[in-house]
């Protein structure tokens, strides 16, 4: 039943800030990794477990969220996560060892899975069905914000604070939100609850989905199928996912109800939920690795750098809703957002190693305005015909979609880059010879500049040489990240057509049934 007047958005405040609780903690701890890797003294490798950890958790609970808000109830079970979050967020933060800190990582994983998925559905039948666009643009600021002010936030409380602070910061927001959800959220009917559970659905499930995860997230650094567990998780996840689906197709009381896919809407969608996956989180992905390794920005300075770009998202998402409630297409909107992110790939595919803050500016702003009319028309195209306890299930499907999305974004494009990069390297490595009168040239200057510092010709000879190294490895990087927008961009671009595969709402704003 939609609510209305102060208790409609006390609940909306309450489910934006947990949608944001969870969503920062996907990148909050990336800058802080090192601090962490000193004070526990473990390896770069061991330590990324504890990003890992959590993205395995979060895309294995995903898709069950819809049916544990209907076995358990939508509030009960929003509660709960809200409250074991907050609870695992303390335990990161006293955590003594690095096992434990994974341990804790995965158990706030699992619970923060569960509140993007039910939140939405919460905010869902909160709003009226007319203006369901609004509900999913206010939504879409966790979403969307969530993982680019991540590393903001991550880099000022390292720089001035213990690592252990970026999972305490979640204690006082968890519980006001786990009050408020207490208070004003109205009891959902419980569409699950008498019914079998399906363990063998949910073994398939995480068995599959946490193989899938973790090969994306590892894969290339085990150099994929020369590793041996590698190639085993992927037979694993390829294996699970087939019986998993099979068994839900073929049983009266499915985890994850596919049938909801007979709806065209929401089978499109889910594949432009995976294509914003993949740009979301890619952009954010290349963008700070350009700016930290070639570029030498601090991550304090890139996280602010990203930050106009999620003001410009937050300013726009109302703008959207409006629109999308008045009845503008929703195809039209996403098409303008496809179109925004191309020109802003386009646009940092000319960057050079003398770029500053200012060149990314209105870059960032321009990305900014563009997730936010890709957002809201796609999240509401997808799930505008799913009704009842669809709309828990449909939310938790198209949520993982853009998660792996974004794993499958980031993990290709790690790929590629190390390919790019050797290729690069190579092509320049051919211009290095003694028959090259400008690389002559170019190593005579650098010599004579060591020379006249003081250095002997032979010390001066292997500084020119290491110099020239050093241009060699930043050029390479430069033109493989500046190719890599230009994948994205053109990515993007390609996906425009499937959105008008979706049926067009005629005659008055997007509908969604919320009973």
């Amino acid at each position: 039943m939609a609510e209305h007047g102060f208790r409609r958005w006390i609940i909306t405040f309450t489910v934006i800030t947990a949608a944001l609780l969870e969503l920062i903690d996907t990148t909050i701890v990336n800058v802080a990794l090192p601090n962490i890797m000193g004070n526990l003294g473990a390896t770069l490798e061991d330590a990324n477990w504890i990003v890992t950890g959590y993205a395995v958790a979060n895309v294995i609970i995903l898709p069950m969220s819809g049916w544990l808000g209907d076995r358990f109830g939508r509030k009960n079970y929003f509660l709960a996560s809200i409250l074991i979050f907050t609870l695992a967020s303390f335990l990161c933060g006293n955590a003594g060892s690095l096992t434990s800190l994974i341990a804790f990582r995965l158990l706030q994983g699992l619970a923060g899975g569960g509140l993007i998925s039910t939140g939405q559905a919460i905010l869902l039948e909160t709003w009226p069905p007319s203006e369901v666009g609004m509900a999913t643009a206010l939504f879409g600021l966790g979403a969307v914000v969530g993982p680019t002010v991540g590393p903001t936030i991550g880099g000022l409380i390292t720089d001035n604070m213990n690592w252990n602070w970026i999972f305490y910061v979640n204690i006082p927001v968890g519980c006001i939100a786990a009050f408020c959800v207490s208070t004003f959220v109205r009891e959902s009917p419980r569409y699950g609850q008498g019914k079998k559970v399906d363990w063998w659905g949910i073994f398939l499930l995480a068995t599959g989905i946490g193989a899938l995860q973790v090969v994306l997230e590892k894969g290339e650094d085990k150099d994929w199928t020369q590793t041996w567990w590698i190639t085993a998780l992927i037979f694993t996840s390829v294996v699970s996912a087939i019986l998993f689906v099979w068994r839900e197709i073929s049983i009266d009381y499915p985890i994850v109800n596919f049938r909801i896919l007979r709806h065209r809407s929401f089978f499109i969608g889910i594949f432009t939920s995976f294509a914003l996956g993949v740009a979301l989180y890619g952009s954010n992905f290349i963008f700070p690795i350009f700016c930290q390794n070639l570029l030498h920005f601090t991550a304090e300075q890139t996280g602010l750098i990203l930050l106009p770009g999620g003001i410009a998202t937050i300013v726009m998402m109302p703008f959207v809703g409006t629109f999308l409630k008045k009845g503008f297409p929703a195809q039209f909107l996403s098409t303008g957002g496809f179109i925004l992110f191309f020109i802003f790939c386009v646009m940092l595919h000319g960057s050079t190693l003398a770029s500053g803050t200012g060149d990314f500016f209105w870059p960032l702003i321009i990305r900014g305005i563009g997730m936010a009319i890709l957002f809201v028309p796609l999240t509401t195209l997808a799930m505008a015909s799913l009704k009842g306890p669809e709309i828990g299930q449909g939310a938790g499907l198209n949520n993982m979609m853009r998660q792996l999305g974004g794993s499958f974004g980031i993990a290709i494009m790690t790929t590629m880059i190390h390919i790019k990069i050797n290729k690069s390297r190579a092509i320049l490595l051919e211009n290095v010879n003694p028959f090259n009168q400008n690389y002559m040239d170019r190593f005579d200057t650098l010599v004579q500049g060591f020379i006249g510092k003081g250095f002997s010709l032979e010390q001066a000879r292997a500084m020119a040489h290491a110099a020239i190294e050093g241009i060699i490895n930043q050029q390479s990087m430069l033109t493989t990240y500046n190719g890599m927008y230009l994948i994205v961009g053109v990515f993007t671009l390609l996906c425009i057509p499937l959105i008008f595969l979706q049926p067009f709402k005629k005659g008055g704003p997007v509908h969604v049934d919320a009973h």
